[in-house]
């Protein structure tokens, strides 16, 4: 994949923590799952830090399920900006919550980062990369693909495969492929041309990309952690105390 010629970091992004979490529970019978703490930090925390370090300056984040106890805790912060998306009276999926944020969002490509993932960077932070690759001659989206031998606490079959040129192609229903996906993107506006009103989820909107050769992945350097269910909480935590060591 070729280096864009000139990259622009974002400095808005959307951060998905509208969810129900019922994988996690018992966890989420009191406590929504971005505040779940892993290594002594809310999941939420551990994505909006990280955005914040990549510049990324005002964050949409979506609330529905525990709302109340969301916006709380992001009263607290001060960097980056808050906005909330309130979706209390009802779920919009993962991509009618981005279509009603995108006043907010602004007209130039934008982080997305699910509030429930968790990674440990390599040597340059993964967002960076993903934003100095980001490339909207070519791509409406490019997603963090983590490779799914080296991943903690996750046993799918991947989400995709990668061309040599970056391009994507989704897994088919029995195949077996490399890379899932982080819940990491950056993503262009113009992905949401044209798109469905009310719910839907945005994997619509990759295929559509996909097709259009214009849906495009970056491997992940460093380890990605699904936190899918409690007991996958104990070996994120392991995973980040063996990387401070």
């Amino acid at each position: 994949m070729s280096v864009p010629v000139a990259s622009v970091r974002p400095r808005t992004a959307m951060v998905l923590a509208a969810g129900l979490g019922t994988r996690m529970r018992p966890l989420t019978d009191t406590l929504p799952k971005p505040l779940v703490p892993v290594g002594g930090k809310p999941l939420l925390d551990h994505v909006l830090d990280r955005l914040g370090a990549a510049g990324a300056e005002t964050v949409v984040v979506n609330v529905h399920f525990f709302a109340n106890k969301i916006e709380e805790h992001l009263a607290g912060r001060t960097r980056p900006r808050i906005v909330v998306s309130d979706e209390r009276t009802a779920l919009l999926g993962t991509g009618g919550g981005i279509v009603k944020a995108l006043p907010t969002l602004g007209d130039a490509p934008f982080y997305l980062v699910n509030a429930d993932t968790l990674w440990i960077d390599g040597v340059k932070t993964n967002l960076v990369r993903l934003a100095d690759m980001f490339d909207s001659a070519r791509m409406d989206a490019l997603l963090l693909l983590a490779a799914t031998s080296t991943s903690v606490g996750y046993s799918g079959r991947g989400d995709y495969l990668m061309t040599p040129d970056g391009r994507l192609k989704r897994r088919a229903e029995r195949e077996v492929v490399p890379f899932v996906y982080s819940g990491v993107a950056v993503l262009s506006p113009a992905l949401f041309a044209d798109a469905p009103a009310g719910p839907f989820a945005l994997t619509t909107l990759f295929d559509r990309a996909e097709e259009a050769g214009r849906l495009h992945g970056l491997r992940l350097e460093g380890v990605w952690m699904h936190v899918g269910t409690p007991e996958a909480i104990a070996a994120a935590e392991k995973a980040i105390m063996a990387s401070a060591a």
